[in-house]
């Protein structure tokens, strides 16, 4: 550098102070300022702050002390070229990526912007502005941006369900899950999503492709198969969501197999209909029993019992006459009475002959009578007139019920009231049971001991109809029943 060319940097800087050239020092920007030799002749505050260094040690030294030694050749070279370029300056040297140096040795990532300056008053002088750009805390933050991508990448890749993003409906991308759901060796990227699916699911799945891509945010999942290379299928839960970030075409899918999960719940239902059919079975072997023993008590023993009083009453008679014996035979007949008694409830408990005999109406009649003759409270009985008969199944699980209910009314309601009522209704036989009890407690149906209203639910739900236990609000239990009047070929079966 001449000294033609070369005047003290101090000059420079009060060129540069000048009012008229203040613009420098109120940019934001980090400004150094050049001359044609590429040496520093002013500086703005911003650069200040982004060398650390104060204007006074960077006045009057080479831009070379700014860049990396291994890169101040090719960095002069290029610089001088610019210089002596017209068509360079008039391009300018934009948003160029460099590496800068700091007066401490410290390095830090710039984005350099080269332009020529015209000063008003600096004569034949030319000068370079290079806008500096301090990138380091957008390095750190890209830094931080690339590994939160790469953990959440791998916990994609990691995850147990199946994820894969479609655009186009092509797959994009395909986690180490979907991976296994196909077998590793089947390569899903590229692929169409048609191909992975069975037929009947890619219509439902593409239509709400299309609404999540509209921007609906109430997508339901979508249900279906999807088909393995080998063309097994594999039941799946598929739940969709746009990815804003990557226009209106791009789809991510978290695709549940739940092959395993279906057939454990079908084999659970199965089973459960199958205890529901055997429990059917029992039911009604028992109630079959009972009618059968009922009828023997009250046909057999009970004929017999009749008989044998009347052959005791015929021979206290004869004793009478002949005045021996009478007392004896009187004592033998009371007992007979008692026996007989006791063979008509105990036939009655097991099943009331007139349950078969005279209908459902006249068994809860009887019911009623007896609870309120045995417990001392009040029992009323509301029946509709007239009804057409019942089915047997019906009508045995109807009086079954009540009986039930007047046993808990007695051993847990503290009632003095009881309404049964008893209708047929929109071809359903509703009954309701209510006293003005203690009520049920909040966990009636799993508490122990329960089975007695655990079994009321499970005769209902054989025949297809329902039961609900409830408290209202004026106090007391109440049990309403709902039994289909006519129960479907499978029901009990």
């Amino acid at each position: 550098m001449s000294h033609a060319q070369s005047s003290h940097p101090h000059e420079h800087a009060s060129f540069f102070e000048r009012p008229e050239n203040s613009i420098l020092h109120a940019a934001h920007e980090a400004i150094v300022m050049l001359d044609d030799t590429q040496t520093i002749v002013a500086v703005n505050a911003a650069a200040e702050q982004a060398f650390r260094c104060p204007a006074s040690n960077m006045l009057g030294q080479p831009l070379s002390r700014l860049v990396p030694a291994a890169l101040r050749v090719s960095h002069e070279a290029k610089a001088s070229e610019y210089m002596s370029s017209e068509s360079l300056q008039q391009r300018l040297v934009a948003h160029r990526r460099v590496t800068a140096v700091r007066p401490d040795g410290s390095h830090f990532p710039a984005e350099i912007t080269l332009s020529t300056v015209n000063m008003a008053g600096a004569g034949p002088r030319r000068y370079v502005a290079a806008l500096i750009l301090d990138l380091s805390e957008q390095s750190r933050l890209q830094q931080e941006l690339d590994s939160f991508k790469r953990r959440l990448r791998s916990v994609f890749e990691l995850a147990p369900v199946a994820i894969w993003i479609a655009d186009n409906d092509r797959i994009v991308f395909a986690n180490l899950a979907a991976e296994r759901l196909f077998g590793e060796s089947h390569a899903l990227l590229g692929q169409p999503l048609r191909t992975l699916l069975a037929e009947a699911t890619q219509a439902g799945l593409h239509a709400q492709v299309s609404r999540v891509l509209e921007g609906a945010t109430d997508v339901p999942v979508v249900h279906g198969h999807v088909v393995r290379p080998d063309g097994t299928q594999r039941e799946v839960e598929i739940a969709l969501a746009a990815l804003p970030d990557h226009g209106r075409t791009t789809v991510q899918m978290v695709v549940a197999d739940v092959t395993q999960q279906r057939r454990e719940a079908a084999e659970l239902a199965e089973s459960r209909e199958a205890l529901r059919r055997l429990s059917t079975n029992v039911v009604e072997a028992r109630e079959e029993e009972r009618r059968r023993i009922a009828r023997e008590l009250h046909d057999e023993l009970g004929q017999r019992l009749t008989a044998l009083k009347m052959e005791l009453a015929a021979l206290s008679a004869l004793r009478a006459a002949e005045h021996q014996g009478g007392e004896q035979i009187d004592n033998m007949i009371a007992m007979v009475d008692e026996t007989l008694a006791s063979v008509r409830r105990i036939s009655t408990d097991l099943r009331p002959a007139m349950l078969d005999d005279l209908g459902l109406n006249a068994a809860i009649e009887w019911l009623g009578r007896d609870a309120a003759r045995r417990l001392g409270i009040e029992v009323t009985v509301r029946l509709s007139e007239n009804e057409p008969p019942l089915d047997d199944r019906v009508a045995t699980a109807a009086f079954r019920m009540v009986q039930e209910a007047l046993t808990n009314v007695a051993r847990h309601a503290h009632a003095t009231d009881v309404q049964i009522v008893l209708r047929q209704h929109e071809g359903e036989l509703e009954l309701t049971v209510q006293d003005n009890g203690v009520g049920y407690p909040d966990d009636a149906t799993r508490r122990d001991g329960s089975f007695g209203l655990v079994g009321m639910r499970e005769r209902a739900a054989m025949l297809g109809g329902r039961v609900a236990f409830e408290n209202p609000a004026g106090g007391g239990a109440r049990l309403v029943v709902h039994l289909p009047i006519a129960p479907g070929e499978g029901d009990g079966a």
